[in-house]
C-alpha cells in the first residue's frame, strides 16, 4: 500500500522563504510525532510556534519573517504563508498529531487554523487561550467642570 503524502504544498522558494533558511530549517529539525501548535494572531502580525509536548520550541515563523512588511503582515494570506513555513518541514519529516492553541483576535487567526487543518496533521483539540479580563481596568475618575 502506498504511503499517504501530506496534503500541504511545499513553500515557494521566493522572497517568502529563501533557500538558505529552508536548509537551516531542515538541518535543525528534531523528530517529533506529537506536538503543540501555538497561533498568536494580533491585529498587526501572526506568530506561529511549534513545540513538542514538553514545551521546547521546534519551529516558528511569523508573517514579518516570511517577508511581509507593514500592513500586509496582518492579512490572512500572510498568516497562511507563515503557518505553511512553520509546519511544512515537521509535517514532511514526522509530525502526525498536534494540539492547537489559538490566542488573539487578529485577521490571520482563521487562515492559520485552516492551513493547519489542511496540512494533513491529525488534530487532538483546538483550544482558544485568548486572555479575557475578569473585571477589566479601573475606569478613569469622573470629570469635573
Amino acid at each position: 500500500m502506498k504511503k499517504a503524502r501530506p496534503r500541504i504544498n511545499p513553500p515557494r522558494m521566493n522572497r517568502l522563504l529563501t533557500s538558505r533558511r529552508y536548509r537551516l530549517l531542515r538541518r535543525n529539525v528534531r523528530k517529533i510525532r506529537n506536538g503543540v501548535i501555538h497561533i498568536q494572531a494580533s491585529i498587526n502580525n501572526t506568530i506561529i510556534t511549534v513545540t513538542d509536548l514538553e514545551g521546547q520550541v521546534v519551529s516558528w515563523d511569523s508573517a514579518g519573517t516570511s517577508g511581509f512588511k507593514g500592513p500586509k503582515r496582518g492579512t490572512p494570506y500572510a498568516a497562511q504563508i507563515a503557518t505553511k513555513n512553520a509546519i511544512y518541514v515537521l509535517v514532511k519529516e514526522s509530525m502526525k498529531r498536534a494540539e492547537v492553541m489559538v490566542k488573539g483576535v487578529g485577521p490571520g487567526r482563521d487562515a492559520a487554523l485552516r492551513t493547519v487543518v489542511r496540512s494533513g496533521v491529525k488534530l487532538d483539540f483546538i483550544r482558544d487561550v485568548t486572555p479575557i479580563p475578569h473585571n477589566g481596568c479601573r475606569p478613569p475618575k469622573r470629570r469635573r467642570l
